[in-house]
């Protein structure tokens, strides 16, 4: 469906969103720049990481600096085909982990001479974005961004779920979703593309993507209604086969895909990444703490959604506030709210580790926030 074909109406507002599934090129970066993470504070709870990750066909590129006790070159290695072979590559799906090239240029070694008590301190600019929505059946998150997660959630499952399929690991979808007046939201338009072997049962598939649709939309009531249409709504493998997916379609880069791992394109984003950052990073701490210090505003109902800008300067222990402001863009008076929420460098870098480690690598390709994240209880 084009944009020209919409019911248009008064007071109608079209909000697009997209995801994209572990087996992206972009999000393989990501789960391996995080598994780097994991790694280090696993030996060093102030470790210090910032790598980033380049993937095309068979060739992995690490570049960076990992600091703390115990990590060897060799560890990097493991991780990166690690996270290929359990994002599913090697079964059927090139590139195999095991003949994988992996070019690293990291700066690897322990923390300096006093480096550890440094960690409280920023060691660089940042410009943090928060935001949180009135809506608990969607986490939280604008509804049309947590729909594509779900959807991508589900387009994930049916790998194992309906192996007959033949699907790869690659994935995407898009939502073009409508917001009406006392209405809740609905669907205009929704495009889904699975990598799948040639000779997998395409009529299957779709219906099974329908199936996926309709189940997403039905997980977070009230926030949307399903049309009678819903099939016609969705477009599935527009171009044609999908069996070349994942980095062997495409080269893939870490923090590439930071609108997606944030808000979705409906809020403004500080700009940095997350993933291959350690919890000291002012990018990585300043992104959590400003969404903790929305979700405290929302949940305590002083706002119907509020949008928190912080602000980090090398030397910084703790971030600045900016502005908070609600749906109308004006401004909530922050200093009723930031008693609740710890802006510091030493609560994100001491508190977060211990409680994500285990998991990391999984947070880098199922989202940031709106989920069982510790941060967002």
């Amino acid at each position: 469906m084009s944009t020209s074909d919409l019911p248009w109406a008064d007071g109608l507002r079209l909000r697009p969103a997209e995801a994209v599934a572990a087996g992206h090129p972009d999000k393989i970066c990501d789960a391996i720049a995080d598994g780097i993470v994991e790694l280090a504070v696993r030996r060093e709870p102030r470790a210090l990481v910032g790598v980033e990750v380049a993937v095309h066909r068979g060739m992995v590129f690490v570049t960076g600096r990992v600091a703390g006790a115990g990590i060897r070159m060799g560890d990097i290695e493991t991780v990166v085909r690690d996270r290929f072979a359990r994002l599913g590559h090697g079964a059927g799906w090139p590139p195999d982990p095991d003949a994988l090239g992996i070019v690293c240029d990291l700066d690897v070694g322990p923390l300096l001479p006093g480096e550890a008590d440094f960690r409280e301190v920023s060691d660089d600019q940042s410009i943090c974005t928060g935001y949180a929505v009135d809506s608990p059946s969607t986490g939280w998150l604008p509804p049309e961004h947590w729909l594509a997660r779900r959807i991508v959630r589900g387009l994930e499952a049916l790998r194992s779920e309906a192996p007959e399929l033949a699907l790869g690991p690659d994935a995407k979808a898009a939502v073009l979703a409508a917001e009406r007046p006392g209405r809740p939201m609905g669907i205009e338009a929704a495009t889904v593309s699975l990598q799948q072997a040639i000779g997998g049962d395409e009529i299957a598939t779709r219906r099974a993507v329908v199936a996926v649709v309709r189940s997403a939309l039905a997980g977070a009531p009230p926030a949307f209604e399903i049309p009678a249409d819903l099939a016609e709504r969705i477009l599935v493998n527009g171009a044609g086969n999908f069996e070349c997916g994942g980095p062997m379609g495409d080269n893939g880069l870490s923090g590439k895909k930071l609108v997606v791992d944030a808000y979705g394109p409906r809020v403004p984003i500080g700009g940095g990444a997350l993933s291959g950052k350690d919890f000291f990073k002012v990018d990585r701490a300043g992104a959590i703490a400003a969404r903790r210090l929305a979700l405290a505003i929302v949940r305590c109902g002083g706002a119907g959604a509020a949008t928190v800008e912080l602000l980090w300067r090398p030397g910084d222990r703790e971030a600045s506030v900016v502005a908070v402001t609600d749906p109308a863009g004006d401004a909530i008076d922050h200093r009723r709210w930031t008693g609740v929420v710890d802006l510091s460098l030493r609560d994100s870098g001491n508190r977060w580790p211990r409680l994500v480690v285990g998991g990391l690598a999984r947070l880098a390709t199922d989202g940031h926030f709106g989920g069982d994240q510790p941060w967002e209880a």
